[in-house]
């Protein structure tokens, strides 16, 4: 009996490695076993990434955060503690908004909570 060997499921999983290695330099873009090792790494710096940026994110919000309460004349900490106090539940990527899109609007608000 013949030997059968699956080229069609072979060469499509092969295409889908080296299409997922587009844009790579060198080898790391044609070679399937370079380009395969490569993407799989992508792979795992992707799913870190998607953790990183939340982290990201959260720390600019606070420097924003601080940076307008400080023109006011107070700082993060007892800004967030005086709104938690006052009951007040806004989200830290709400308050950055609103000191960087709405001054007029977040002064008034430190000024509620002073």
């Amino acid at each position: 009996m013949p030997r059968s060997v699956n080229a069609v499921a072979s060469r499509a999983r092969r295409k889908r490695i080296i299409k997922q290695a587009k844009g790579f330099y060198g080898k790391r873009k044609n070679v399937y076993t370079v380009a395969k090792n490569i993407v799989e790494k992508g792979m795992t710096y992707m799913y870190v990434g998607r953790k990183l940026k939340k982290r990201e994110y959260r720390s600019l919000w606070i420097a924003r955060i601080n940076a307008a309460v400080r023109q006011e004349g107070m700082k993060y900490s007892e800004f967030i503690h005086k709104l938690h106090e006052k009951g007040i539940q806004i989200d830290r990527k709400v308050l950055a908004d609103l000191a960087m899109n709405h001054p007029e609007a977040f002064k008034r608000l430190v000024l509620k909570i002073k």
